[in-house]
């Protein structure tokens, strides 16, 4: 019974093994795996970071104003890159109640049905999360406490992770569609 995770990324059944699509796909991968890498380590810098801040007010009675930011910035972005090697794998939660009981032909159309309204919702997202990077950089927003990192940076993250999010679906849509032309 699957859980929504398949083990080996999006590339067996639904894409084709040579052509543009394929091609993509690989540089999509490749893509995810180096983001995947930045993202384990901005995890851990996070990590360090508030270890720091509980260390240092704790022991030192040193208060730090920029460490809360900076961890939340570093989560945010590592949160919002890996999104598309999350979906690679399919590892979004997923109900899957409905695809153990429907024939194979039904769950295929559930699973395009999908994937599309998934690429249209994330696709909004994207496009949306742009108009907020592009506005707090024009306009130079900042945070509101003493430390006032721009907010560029973490919008700036969420739209290009958002953005390698919807080249993923549309692999993934592409992908049901090559499919089902090679098959016939």
């Amino acid at each position: 019974m699957s859980h929504g995770f398949e083990l080996n990324p999006a590339k067996g059944p639904e894409m084709a093994e040579s052509g543009i699509l394929a091609k993509a796909d690989r540089i999509i991968a490749r893509l995810n795996e180096w983001v995947m890498t930045a993202c384990t380590f901005a995890i851990m810098a996070a990590a360090c970071i508030l270890t720091y801040s509980v260390v240092s007010r704790y022991f030192l009675k040193v208060s730090t104003d920029w460490q809360d930011e900076a961890s939340v910035f570093l989560l945010v972005g590592a949160i919002f890159m890996c999104c598309a090697y999350v979906q690679s794998y399919r590892g979004h939660i997923g109900i899957e109640a409905l695809a153990s009981i429907l024939p194979a032909s039904v769950n295929r159309i559930r699973k395009v049905l999908i994937d599309i309204a998934s690429l249209s919702f994330c696709g909004f997202f994207s496009w949306k999360s742009w108009t907020l990077f592009h506005e707090a950089l024009v306009q130079g927003h900042t945070t509101s406490s003493s430390f006032a990192p721009p907010l560029w940076i973490p919008y700036g993250l969420m739209a290009v992770g958002m953005t390698i999010l919807v080249l993923q679906l549309l692999l993934q849509v592409l992908g049901h569609f090559v499919r089902k032309g090679v098959a016939a």
